[in-house]
């Protein structure tokens, strides 16, 4: 019998850990503190074990094996704060090469700490990894799933009027994320939780488990200035002019390696989610923007770190434009994953073409997408992604126009450009 919690909403990863289970002995959920690890695992457990809890870790440090139960699967949930369960997982699953014995959740990475040394095998075909993000909008319940990523790529979309949501609703949702515990919060109080975050990376979370010693003030100012760059490519260099000083090349090189350490910090913590640049055969491709999008893995994080509101948003169109951005990609990520796919985006410097993001489904034929947060630009987006499809190689299987302030899901008549509200994408 499963322990799913009473008020548990389904999540997308639900069917792949299912699956997974099916096939390996174990499985292992990382992501993000918060993005609902817990309680998704638990609703696939029969037995769970905190090693959060004192008397847990205790006896797992002495043994793995004395934690185990015979209920399975088992949860072991923050293993890595005993590294040594990992292998005795393995083992276990070796023993008798049973299928679905046990879930392991993790919020921090081991490359980066003290106990990586403690891991002597990968785990490769006993425990599958599975990323797991925040809620998209689909799973929140703010998304009514009428125009489908797989549905636009076989021509089928439920077009017509489905709900007006007003610049105000976007602006809502960018501040209150996709946390499980902030769905139900009133909206005064919806910045609470990712302002928290943010103070919880800075002055713990970024220390758990480090054997460096690093500034939480510059760690504040790395995530501002990743803020302020949110969904746009840049590299480290425009980071370190936005928290670091230097006269010298050699303080400069000095500053990167500064900056990939800070970030690599961020990254074990699954609190990074860059938008690799798309390689395609192009005119122009040795032109092509290598840059990855930069993206922190919740766009409220980023409103959190430059203390933005609703009403900040409402009165800043530049910056509302930009998060919105972060926003729908967020949800694409988390389709794609869902479908086995990748997010990417593409830019070419010589001519300017640039599509937002584009996703490349499982057997590589891709579909791009322009964001736009209110239907006035619509026409743009579509001459945009025109001239893109006229410049490629291998055109897309379609494209799509993803708008903010739009009741009503359509499709261009003359270029067959899909054009939906965020409120009405699902996988």
């Amino acid at each position: 019998m499963s322990l799913t919690k009473e008020g548990y909403r389904p999540r997308l990863i639900d069917d792949r850990i299912a699956r997974y289970l099916r096939v390996f002995g174990a499985v292992s959920i990382e992501g993000p503190k918060w993005c609902g690890k817990t309680w998704t695992s638990l609703n696939h457990a029969n037995s769970v074990t905190y090693l959060t809890e004192t008397s847990a870790r205790n006896l797992a440090k002495v043994d793995p094996k004395y934690v185990f139960t015979n209920d399975r699967p088992q949860l072991i949930d923050e293993w890595q704060v005993v590294p040594e369960v990992w292998d005795a997982v393995r083992h276990e699953c070796d023993s008798d090469h049973d299928k679905g014995k046990f879930i392991l959740t993790g919020s921090t990475s081991l490359k980066k700490r003290r106990g990586e040394g403690k891991i002597y095998h990968t785990g490769t075909g006993r425990i599958a990894p599975l990323r797991m993000h925040p809620m998209s909008l689909f799973e929140s319940g703010d998304s009514t799933g009428e125009a489908s990523i797989v549905g636009m790529r076989d021509g089928q979309i439920n077009e017509g009027f489905v709900r007006k949501v007003e610049l105000a609703e976007i602006a809502r949702l960018l501040i209150r994320g996709g946390w499980p515990e902030n769905l139900d919060m009133a909206t005064e109080d919806i910045g609470i939780i990712p302002e928290s975050y943010i103070e919880a990376i800075v002055t713990k979370d970024m220390h758990e488990g480090q054997t460096k010693k690093r500034s939480p003030q510059k760690m504040r100012m790395l995530l501002k200035a990743l803020a302020r760059h949110e969904a746009s490519p840049v590299g480290d260099q425009a980071l370190v002019r936005d928290i670091e000083e230097y006269e010298t090349n050699d303080e400069l090189i000095k500053s990167r390696a500064t900056i990939a350490d800070y970030t690599s910090v961020l990254d074990s913590l699954y609190l990074t989610a860059d938008q690799e640049a798309y390689s395609l055969h192009y005119r122009s491709s040795t032109r092509i923007g290598k840059s990855a999008k930069r993206h922190l893995v919740d766009p409220s994080l980023s409103c959190a770190c430059l203390q933005l509101t609703p009403d900040k948003l409402m009165n800043d169109h530049a910056t509302f434009g930009l998060m919105f951005e972060a926003l729908v990609e967020r949800d694409l990520r988390i389709y794609a994953d869902y479908l086995e796919g990748h997010l990417y985006h593409f830019r070419d410097n010589a001519s300017g073409d640039e599509v937002d993001a584009i996703i490349e489904f499982k057997d590589g034929e891709y579909a791009a997408f322009e964001i736009k947060l209110s239907d006035g630009s619509i026409e743009d987006a579509i001459q945009s992604l025109s001239k893109f499809c006229e410049h490629v190689e291998k055109k897309p299987v379609y494209m799509c126009v993803v708008i903010g302030h739009l009741d009503t899901v359509m499709r261009d008549p003359n270029t067959g450009v899909f054009i939906v509200p965020l409120t009405s994408l699902k996988p």
